[in-house]
């Protein structure tokens, strides 16, 4: 069981994407005692953002060092968690330069690699994947996958010894936080979407606290009191304003300050509804409008097919998923920021 050294102070933060508060039926106080340590986190929301936005460096695998806060983050599947585990790091070491963060992921997948070239630590579990429909052949296997997966996630985090264990959603998070059960350790959510999904549903009853991004989402869950509506973790990267001409130089060499930019997003792994309806229109809408340029971004598991069948223009830029589009998004999507603290105080 990990344990804190009585002169620490520590912070947890996740940095929302637009202006949020607090459920009213949310805690304000959480008891984290246990039988080998005692200590409580207070949790509060203020308007301060970091001032630190310094360049993220890489951080190599170390054997825990006893007095840093450990802190596990389970995220994986597509950018949708992943990215908001990565903001919620960032700040966090931001907070605390002598933190410990470890990312556990499926091997061979997006946070693979994108959760070491954000440079965290990152470790692989054995994957487990629910099937839809829920009642199908394929999902007849999946409870020994699951037994497997916690199993070598029980190993990890005893390895590890976290303080605590973030899950933000997908399928790598569920087995993670199960195994944090099993070791007695704290966890805490965070739910992106509108609509929860199985594993984050499943989880609520056990967090400490649920975050969330959206008001109405509270009433998914069944546990309201645990609630706490956040927003969206944001990058530090994406706190970093960057102008529009230098944004739009970014992708287009020459365009005017009258020019139209539209950026399509449909997500990590791509939206299939949405690259279609503009497979059929983008065409006419560049033929029409001299000044508009479009930023497509496809996903990337639509880009192949999408490249294949989108005409060169130059007034279209075509691109899977990643920074491609940081900072067209900067200055497209500058919200307020409002940072969430998790003051750990030792008693």
């Amino acid at each position: 069981m990990a344990t804190i050294s009585h002169h620490h102070l520590h912070q947890l933060a996740f940095i929302p994407s637009s202006s949020s508060s607090s459920s009213s039926s949310s805690p304000s106080l959480l008891s984290f005692s246990t039988k080998h340590r005692s200590f409580k986190i207070l949790c509060c929301l203020s308007i301060k953002e970091s001032t630190n936005d310094h360049q993220i460096t890489p951080q190599e695998p170390s054997t825990p060092t006893k007095d840093n806060l450990r802190v596990v983050l389970a995220a994986g599947g597509t950018g949708g968690h992943i990215i908001p585990a990565v903001a919620i790091a960032d700040e966090l070491r931001v907070s605390n330069p002598n933190i410990e963060i470890l990312f556990i992921g499926a091997p061979n997948s997006m946070e693979s690699t994108s959760i070491s070239s954000a440079g965290y630590s990152f470790t692989s579990i054995p994957p487990v994947r629910l099937f839809r429909p829920l009642f199908s052949l394929e999902n007849l296997s999946l409870p020994i996958h699951l037994v497997h997966s916690i199993i070598h996630s029980f190993k990890l985090l005893k390895e590890f010894d976290p303080h605590i264990v973030i899950g933000t959603g997908g399928y790598v998070s569920f087995p993670t936080c199960l195994a944090a059960l099993f070791k007695r350790t704290k966890i805490v959510i965070h739910e992106q979407n509108s609509v929860p999904g199985i594993a984050n549903y499943v989880l609520s009853y056990f967090s400490q606290l649920v975050f969330l991004s959206f008001n109405s989402t509270i009433e998914c869950f069944p546990n309201k009191h645990n609630c706490v509506v956040t927003g969206n973790p944001v990058r530090v990267s994406l706190r970093k304003f960057v102008s529009k001409a230098v944004a739009r130089l970014e992708f287009f060499p020459i365009v005017g300050e009258e020019a139209k930019v539209i950026l399509v997003l449909g997500g990590s792994l791509g939206a299939n509804a949405i690259n279609i309806a503009l497979l059929n229109v983008y065409s006419q809408m560049l033929l029409e409008h001299k000044d508009w340029y479009i930023i497509w971004q496809t996903g990337v598991e639509s880009y192949n097919e999408m490249e294949s069948l989108v005409k060169n223009h130059s007034n279209l830029v075509l691109k899977p998923y990643g920074n491609y589009t940081v900072s067209c998004i900067q200055w497209i999507w500058h919200m307020p920021l409002q940072t969430l603290l998790f003051l750990e105080q030792v008693q």
